[in-house]
């Protein structure tokens, strides 16, 4: 096994510091990929911090990962060396499960393990992820990516992009669809793209005025301030779905009555405490609360292809790796437009 160059977090109080960590050889299925890029998610900084009180040091963070394929196991038939490929949020499923054989991985019942601090299938070891100059990923997990559109604000594309693409497909959005985006960070910024590619009238619900340039610019066709009590009355009744990408707490009851008959709200960000939420609301409207994960390989795949054609990227800034500790300060002060990208030529 090779020694190759990482970013680990040593404890949930430490800085994330360089460190060497042990490439595996390539299996028989096995892809080798030399990173080029990876993005960073919110969850990095859960992670890193501990602060899902999971966490296995060292932590190698980093699941949006774009790079070049450098070997191939014998058995490997869908890549070579030199394709421009991707490795999303999970890395293998037991493949076996009825989830799995419905090509979602991603709710594997058995468990799927992630990119990073995750105990793999054969429960030997525990994964390290993008923040790496390469990973080794067996051959159905890798994906391959367009050499079409910039590799850095493609990589936010597998997790930000499928986190979006994957209730706008699942719940049929179409022309004329009225959809909201609640929050626009890292997700909001991706649902508002993707919907209204889908053809969707996209409305951003926000708290903060100073969002509504961006929202226009990203293809919304509404903006609408939430701290405005007109506002809401106004939107009573609206929306075919509701795209709610906040993570901080915040009342699901009043995006629930901007539902139309038999509207959806997907929430996808994930508050630290629970919110309470009433019946009403739900009987009176035949409306539904969910929530989605990413998507399967097959929908991340279909989400790559569907972003080439449609020139469809993440917005973001690039940084050096010794800027990582910065980066996690300024994205939890909500300082960053609106996914920051790890050049890994920097390590």
């Amino acid at each position: 096994m090779d020694l190759i160059k990482a970013y680990a977090a040593q404890a949930a109080d430490q800085p994330l510091a360089p460190f060497s960590i042990q490439l595996r050889e390539p299996e028989a299925d096995d892809v080798e990929i030399k990173i080029l890029f990876c993005g960073v998610c919110h969850s990095d900084i859960h992670t890193a911090r501990g602060e899902w009180g999971n966490t296995v040091y060292p932590a190698v963070p980093g699941h949006e990962i774009v790079g070049k394929v450098t070997r191939t196991g014998k058995n490997v038939t869908k890549f070579k060396k030199g394709d421009t490929v991707g490795v999303g949020v999970f890395v293998d499923s037991c493949m076996h499960c009825e989830n799995c054989k419905k090509d979602l991985e991603q709710y594997c019942t058995n468990g799927n393990t992630q990119t990073y601090n995750s105990l793999s299938q054969d429960k030997q070891t525990i994964t390290l992820g993008g923040y790496a100059s390469h990973i080794v990923v067996t051959q159905h997990f890798v994906l391959s990516v367009s050499d079409k559109l910039p590799l850095e604000k493609v990589a936010p594309l597998l997790c930000a992009g499928i986190t979006t693409y994957s209730p706008l497909r699942h719940w049929g959005v179409k022309a004329g669809d009225k959809v909201a985006v609640v929050g626009l960070g890292g997700l909001g910024h991706m649902a508002v793209k993707l919907a209204s590619s889908m053809g969707a009238e996209v409305t951003v619900l926000s708290r903060s005025k100073s969002k509504e340039k961006d929202a226009t610019e990203l293809g919304a066709h509404h903006f609408k301030l939430t701290t405005d009590e007109g506002n809401m009355s106004e939107l009573a009744d609206s929306f075919n779905l509701i795209i709610d990408t906040v993570s901080a707490p915040h009342n699901y009851n009043e995006y629930m009555a901007l539902l139309a008959t038999d509207g959806v709200m997907v929430l996808l960000g994930i508050p630290p405490e629970e919110t309470p939420v009433a019946a009403f609301p739900f009987i009176m409207g035949r409306r539904s609360l969910v929530g989605s994960l990413v998507g399967g390989i097959k929908e991340t795949q279909e989400m790559l292809d569907y972003c080439a054609e449609h020139n469809i990227t993440s917005d973001v800034e690039v940084i050096s790796i010794d800027r990582i500790n910065e980066a996690y300060e300024r994205t939890l002060a909500g300082d960053v437009h609106y996914r920051f990208v790890i050049d890994m030529a920097t390590l």
